[in-house]
């Protein structure tokens, strides 16, 4: 299996039935505890109905058709009508509750586990495909909805109507009731193995199904590379393989389930058999009546309906643990620190001390990094590619914890912030814009209703995005399609300018964010720029060294580690890794008379 294969790869499924997992599912229902008595009493009344009709058989047969009894017949015939409107009644009203608990334990359960996903660290996502995590918000969730809504109540029913079967069976003829079940060992036999088998395939099911998920995902994501590079066939034939691995299991489920049904079907076809032999000599001892029998008979086909169901519900079971075990799973996983400090006055001084951090291990991204940031200043962040930058931005954010060393803002370290009042200090431009389904003035604001349409307006002004609004009679309210596919990449970077100057951060962060920006829109952004970095700290990354030229501090990265810190005057003018850059940039030698004429 290669690498790529294990990382969209489904955990292993534990137990068929595991009591921890069942006890904190059981939670879910617990505000709907009301709900859940009133469904058990009736599926109970409900129970007692069914194996009354039973009863109403053998009565009218013994007491009423053999002694020709008409009037006596009719009575009872409305008798049993009455019964099985009640029976219906219980049984609606019961499968009514059980649907609306489903749905709302469903809801809750997914609430809880989307708010969850949110809290998690960049990590998290980095080790986990999207389309895993799309399968636990929707189709493990989704599972869990059939244990609840036909399930444990209806688990119960069962049980509840075995044992009234089995005392009914008892009652009528404990003879007969042996005999019935003599074939019992034969239908427990085909059980276990159909359980066997089906746990195999429901696992590979679910394997493939999370495979299948995080392909569509992935490749839809990146139809354009798919296109871009004629590659829409081997794609294609992938999706095929993927897709009939997917078929090849579910038939061989369905092959299973094909031959256990009719194998019960047999066994109880066979104990009825033997129900026949000798109840017919019994009738002819006149120690059995015929009523007796047809009950008995009826009685014993009832019996095999909730074992065939609790065979279903076997499988429900074994899927929601399955679910349950990979939600929980995640609902587990330690999220991101949101309690914590914060200061009063907010000046914005950010200071790294000797810091160390590494994604695995101890292949360190960062190596002993300090600098600081004094409140109002303007400092830029150059290096090769891989030198470090964009994860200094990101332990920052606090999206990644550091190894050693420490950060601090104001005086306090990062780790003893809450992430809301961190982030709500924060401003963050990132190269990559994202844009949601929506309009204009929703991907400015981010649902923070407190942001008026003035205020997104005067931010799309600021940045020189209203020039584009023009050709929209709806300005901002514009409907924006899914990740802004109508918007060039640089429209895409205003709006992303827009969005942070409307939340107005202390501290604003550019990460790359001019770096595929054309000429014209650079001359745009940097008019805006000049007014959106006045009087506030800002920490610039990039790459194009004439955007950073006018910085207060420029910090060289190389290797993870600070090898310079100056202007860019100073050093320009010193042999090093910054000169080197500038040098590689312009595609010249570094002119001394060109320096001075800067100054």
């Amino acid at each position: 299996m290669s690498a790529g294969e294990k990382y969209h790869e489904e955990e292993v499924l534990g137990k068929a039935y595991d009591a921890r997992l069942m006890k904190r599912l059981l939670t879910y229902i617990r505000p709907y505890r009301r709900a859940v008595a009133a469904a058990v009493v009736l599926m109970l009344i409900g129970s007692v109905f069914q194996i009354s009709f039973a009863f109403f058989t053998q009565i009218a047969i013994d007491d009423y058709i053999a002694a020709g009894d008409q009037p006596g017949l009719m009575r009872l015939a409305l008798m049993f009508l009455l019964a099985v409107a009640l029976g219906f009644a219980a049984s609606y009203a019961q499968l009514y509750i059980t649907a609306w608990l489903g749905q709302k334990v469903l809801h809750d359960i997914r609430m809880q586990v989307f708010s969850h996903l949110q809290k998690l660290r960049l990590s998290y996502f980095d080790r986990n495909p999207v389309g895993r995590l799309v399968t636990r918000v929707t189709s493990d969730v989704n599972v869990l909805n059939e244990m609840f809504s036909s399930g444990v109540v209806t688990v119960i029913g069962d049980l509840f109507m075995l044992a009234l079967i089995v005392a009914a069976l008892f009652y009528y003829n404990w003879r007969l009731a042996l005999i019935t079940f003599l074939v019992l060992p034969l239908l427990v036999g085909a059980t276990f193995l159909f359980r066997a088998k089906v746990r195999k395939v429901y696992r590979e099911v679910r394997t493939r199904i999370a495979r299948l998920n995080a392909f569509v995902q992935e490749h839809i994501g990146g139809m354009k590379l798919v296109q871009l590079f004629v590659r829409e066939k081997r794609t294609c034939e992938k999706f095929d393989k993927i897709n009939q691995d997917l078929k090849a299991v579910h038939h061989r489920g369905i092959y299973y389930y094909a031959v256990f049904f009719p194998a019960v079907e047999i066994i109880s076809a066979l104990s009825l058999a033997l129900l026949l032999y000798y109840g017919g000599a019994k009738i002819n001892e006149a120690t059995l009546t015929f009523g007796e029998l047809v009950a008995f008979i009826h009685l014993v086909e009832r019996f095999y309906r909730p074992i065939r169901d609790l065979s279903e519900k076997y499988n429900i079971l074994q899927a929601s643990m399955a679910s349950s075990e990979r939600i929980f799973a995640l609902l587990d996983t330690e999220p991101g620190k949101t309690e914590g400090g914060s200061v009063d006055d907010f000046k914005g001084r950010i200071s790294f001390e000797n810091v160390w951090f590494a994604y695995n291990d101890e292949e360190w991204v960062l190596r002993d990094v300090s600098f600081t940031v004094e409140p109002g200043e303007k400092v830029a962040i150059v290096g090769a590619t891989g030198a470090g930058k964009t994860s200094l931005m990101s332990l920052l954010y606090r999206f990644y914890d550091y190894q050693k060393g420490a950060i601090k803002i104001d005086g306090l370290e990062l780790p003893k912030w809450s992430q809301q009042a961190l982030r709500s200090h924060l401003g963050l431009v990132l190269q990559d814009v994202f844009v949601f389904t929506g309009d204009f003035a929703g991907n400015v604001r981010l649902r923070d209703e407190t942001i008026s349409d003035e205020t997104v307006r005067q931010a799309l002004r600021r940045v020189g995005f209203d020039r584009f609004l023009k050709d929209h009679p709806d300005g901002i309210h514009t409907v924006v399609q899914e990740r802004g596919a109508t918007l060039s990449t640089g429209q895409k970077q205003l709006l992303s300018f827009a969005r942070a100057l409307a939340f107005d951060p202390d501290v604003l962060i550019l990460d790359e964010a001019t770096s595929s920006v054309d000429t014209e829109t650079e001359l745009l952004i940097q008019k805006a720029l000049d007014e959106l970095l006045k009087d506030r700290t800002s920490i610039v990354i990039a790459h194009r060294l004439s955007t950073i030229e006018k910085a207060d501090k420029i910090i060289v990265l190389h290797h993870g580690e600070v090898r310079q810190i100056g202007k860019h005057t100073d050093l320009v003018t010193k042999p090093g890794i910054y000169r080197t850059l500038y040098e590689m940039q312009y595609q010249k030698p570094f002119s001394q008379d060109k320096a001075t004429v800067r100054r």
